[in-house]
């Protein structure tokens, strides 16, 4: 009698990870990244030798050289004999300054616009309806330029604010806005400051502390504890009790004009200005939309039912819609971000001089090294970007809904 005899225990194997579905997506997936190391050794490869048949070489040396220019707007102190690396670097936190600040007014901006686009006043949802489908339907290139050119035509010169009588006035005399910038008090920090903002610092952490200990309370026990008065009291009264019982340790330095301009005070230029307000405008549409599709994810019953045990309409949107929103809305806003950190790049268009002004612009031009200084540009933007997904995954990862 003929028996059957099974096959090698290797062919088996072999044929499980292509044939069985349990393993067949990871073999797929093996293969592709084999395919994609090799594609990019090829590519790398054929980099080196082509550069090497031109006589070039990837070379780094270049950055400890004098750069040679001047930065219209520094964080740090630099100087056009400092190297390229510092050029570099005041460009990075020029990027990381209007990234932070768009994000932030976007954020504010994209909330209080979807929220308002579900009221019910026609009027106030026709008019969000209106602002979103105007600023996201346009380049955002556009509204930087437009707004730019608002405010170098319709805000007055420094001039303007001299004579008597002056065609141009200070508000509160310390806020001078002006054709080339905004004019603002800047902080003086003098011994024993650092208690006055450390204070301020620790009633920051209270009011988290406090606001989620009366939304557990509320949770677990129904106890409905009184939030804006304490929040406000846990703001003010710390720090200005610490500020008066130190001193007045922080003073502020008002703006002057001087000659012809304004001296002293932080000076924020208009390029910085046009650029903040539109990017922030622009990108505050898609997150309203975002923010919108989020509460509207959440079912009315919800909503009926915080109303039937007397909560109020703020109170519901604040302790009942928002927190599961944000399960739907995060998600597409950490690409909202991502987007604004990418699209600060438009900078140049306005002389705001962030990396891609800097390393990607003059100091390219200057040494030649373009395939270096685009290196190093991609390697920021892709070492931002990740760590705002990161941040971002780990909020997300805190307000989504657990399961058993």
């Amino acid at each position: 009698m003929s028996t059957v005899t099974d096959p090698p225990a290797e062919s088996f194997r072999l044929s499980q990870l292509i044939n069985d579905t349990r393993y067949r997506s990871i073999t797929f997936q093996f293969i592709a990244l084999i395919l994609l190391i090799f594609a990019m050794g090829y590519l790398g490869l054929n980099l080196v030798q082509n550069l090497a048949a031109a006589g070039l070489n990837i070379s780094y040396d270049f950055l400890g050289e004098p750069a040679g220019y001047d930065i219209n707007q520094t964080l740090i102190d630099y100087n056009s004999q400092s190297p390229h690396w510092r050029a570099a670097v005041v460009g990075v936190l020029n990027t990381l300054l209007i990234a932070v600040m768009g994000c932030i007014a976007a954020t504010i901006v994209g909330v209080f616009v979807g929220v308002l686009r579900l009221s019910p006043n026609w009027l106030i949802r026709k008019l969000m309806s209106v602002y979103v489908e105007i600023f996201r339907n346009v380049p955002v290139l556009i509204w930087i330029l437009i707004i730019m050119a608002v405010f170098v035509a319709v805000l007055p010169q420094p001039r303007d604010f001299r004579g008597d009588p002056a065609e141009a006035s200070m508000l509160w005399d310390a806020f001078a806005f002006t054709g080339r910038g905004f004019y603002l008090p800047a902080p003086i920090f003098e011994p024993g400051s650092w208690l006055v903002v450390a204070t301020f610092i620790v009633s920051l952490v209270a009011i988290v502390f406090y606001r989620r200990y009366t939304t557990k309370k509320l949770y677990d026990e129904g106890v409905l504890l009184p939030r804006a008065w304490p929040t406000a009291a846990l703001f003010f009264v710390p720090t200005l009790l610490m500020f008066f019982v130190m001193g007045m340790p922080v003073s502020l330095e008002y703006p002057a004009l001087t000659g012809f301009n304004f001296q002293g005070g932080i000076y924020m230029r208009n390029s910085l200005l046009s650029l903040w307000f539109a990017l922030s405008i622009y990108t505050a549409a898609f997150i309203a939309e975002n923010v919108r599709a989020g509460i509207l994810a959440v079912s009315k019953g919800q909503t009926e039912a915080a109303a039937s045990l007397g909560l109020r309409p703020n109170r519901i949107m604040n302790l009942v819609v928002l927190p599961q929103a944000l399960r739907v809305i995060i998600p597409p806003l950490i690409s909202q971000y991502l987007n604004l950190t990418k699209n600060s790049s438009l900078a140049i268009a306005v002389g705001y001089m962030d990396l891609t002004g800097t390393l990607g612009g003059i100091t390219l031009n200057q040494t030649g090294r373009a395939i270096e200084c685009v290196l190093l540009l991609m390697l920021f933007y892709l070492t931002i970007s990740l760590a705002i997904s990161a941040v971002m995954n780990v909020y997300n990862n805190a307000v989504k809904l657990k399961e058993r």
